[in-house]
């Protein structure tokens, strides 16, 4: 069964057909540029443009970066804060002229990871963290999701730990590969204390460089993996949430 997924990041906005018998896209990914400033309007229009490349009918699943009840829209720590309390659902919706289910984006990537890549039939405590424009996380016991968890907001000395080990912050500061994963370390280890997980799926774009930095990081007790759909993770999840729709 096919139903459409898009994903919503800081950066670009991503969206195909996903194949939810096979967890994986259905067809190549369509991508454009996240608007600057991303206030509602303009993040509308690029997900009808993401849309309306497959002239897709069917219902629509989307990611979120904030923290999303019910399809609205709580927080936008990482985009415009038109969209704070923002019946967002009803928005897509109204635009795309489709059913739409919006999802917090790593609850969206996890969903997907467990179940079809690296979180699958795993019992116990599943975290997977999505390192990118800021650190998104999904958290699960034996296989249930508690939504919205956003732990890229604890805080990390004195800031916002997605200030101090997000991908984003290691491109804006050119830090070495070693150096990130010493700010990694002070990271997991924060989070592997407050929720003691078995495994730590490590999503988001920077998954496709696993090999650089894993290797790299202190021993924990949880055992930490590369996400297996690596960034069509979101994509894969936003379509789970659409089937639902029915």
């Amino acid at each position: 069964m096919n139903v459409f997924g898009v994903d919503i990041g800081g950066s670009g906005i991503k969206g195909a057909p996903a194949d939810l018998d096979r967890g994986a896209l259905a067809q190549e990914r369509h991508k454009v540029l996240t608007p600057h400033p991303s206030e509602p309007k303009a993040v509308v229009g690029a997900v009808q443009e993401v849309v309306r490349h497959f002239d897709w009918r069917g219902p629509v699943g989307l990611t979120f970066p904030g923290v999303v009840v019910d399809g609205h829209t709580r927080t936008a720590a990482n985009v415009d804060k038109g969209w704070i309390d923002l019946d967002a659902g009803a928005l897509f919706s109204d635009a795309l002229g489709l059913p739409v289910a919006v999802v917090n984006d790593a609850d969206a990537a996890g969903l997907a990871e467990v179940a079809y890549g690296a979180g699958k039939d795993r019992k116990g405590v599943v975290l997977l963290l999505t390192l990118g424009t800021g650190i998104g996380s999904a958290l699960f016991i034996d296989g249930a999701l508690v939504p919205n968890t956003e732990l890229g907001h604890l805080e990390l000395h004195g800031k916002d730990a997605e200030k101090h080990a997000s991908s984003a912050a290691k491109e804006e500061h050119d830090w070495s590969w070693a150096h990130w994963a010493e700010r990694l370390d002070d990271y997991f280890a924060m989070v592997e204390q407050l929720f003691s997980p078995q495994l730590i799926i490590i999503g988001g774009g920077v998954s496709r460089k696993a090999d650089k930095f894993l290797p790299l990081l202190k021993p924990l007790r949880a055992e930490i993996v590369p996400a297996q759909l690596q960034n069509d993770a979101g994509i894969v999840g936003a379509a789970m949430a659409a089937a639902k729709l029915g």
